[in-house]
C-alpha cells in the first residue's frame, strides 16, 4: 500500500496469527480483564496502551479473543471512552507540538510541511467521523482551540 503524503510504498508490516479461540496459555478470565481494561482506563491509559499493557504483562495476546468485544466496546459500555478517537487525538497532539516547535523556529521549512501534513490527516479524519457519527456534525478542527480540546 502506498504511503499518503508521498508516492512511494511502505515497508511491509508483521501479521498477527489467524485465531478463532484464545491459546492455552493465555490468561482467560473475562471479568478479570474487563476489571482490568477500567482501572487501566481510568488512571488515564489509551486504548491502545492498555492493549499493550495487557499483553506484556497479564498475557492476553488478543482482548477479543478471549472476551468476545474489543477493548473500545467495553470502554463503552462503562461509559468511560473518550470524546474525541485516540488517533485523531494522537494527530492533533503532534500538530500542536509541531505549532510550539515554529513559534520559536519560524524558518524551519520541513517541519512547517508536516504541519501542513498532519493537518490535512486530521481534517480528513474529521470529515469521516463526523460521517460515521462518531463526532458531532458540526465538529470542525482550529488549531486554536485544539488545545482545549485536548484538555478535557
Amino acid at each position: 500500500m502506498a504511503r499518503m503524503h508521498a508516492r512511494r510504498r511502505g515497508k511491509s508490516s508483521s501479521v498477527r496469527p489467524a485465531r478463532s479461540e484464545a491459546p492455552d496459555w493465555s490468561n482467560t478470565d473475562k471479568a478479570a480483564i474487563e476489571k482490568l481494561i477500567v482501572d487501566l482506563r481510568k488512571e488515564g491509559t489509551s486504548s491502545s496502551m492498555i492493549g499493550l499493557i495487557l499483553r506484556d504483562r497479564y498475557g492476553v495476546p488478543d482482548v477479543k479473543l478471549v472476551t468476545g468485544k474489543r477493548i473500545g466496546d467495553i470502554l463503552k459500555e462503562n461509559k468511560i471512552s473518550s470524546e474525541i478517537p485516540e488517533d485523531l487525538r494522537d494527530l492533533m497532539i503532534k500538530a500542536l507540538g509541531l505549532r510550539k516547535h515554529l513559534t520559536d523556529n519560524a524558518k524551519d521549512l520541513h517541519n512547517k510541511r508536516q504541519l501542513h501534513l498532519i493537518e490535512a490527516k486530521i481534517r480528513r479524519l474529521v470529515r469521516y467521523y463526523t460521517g460515521t457519527k462518531k463526532l458531532p456534525a458540526d465538529f470542525t478542527y482550529k488549531p486554536e482551540n485544539a488545545e482545549i480540546l485536548l484538555s478535557r
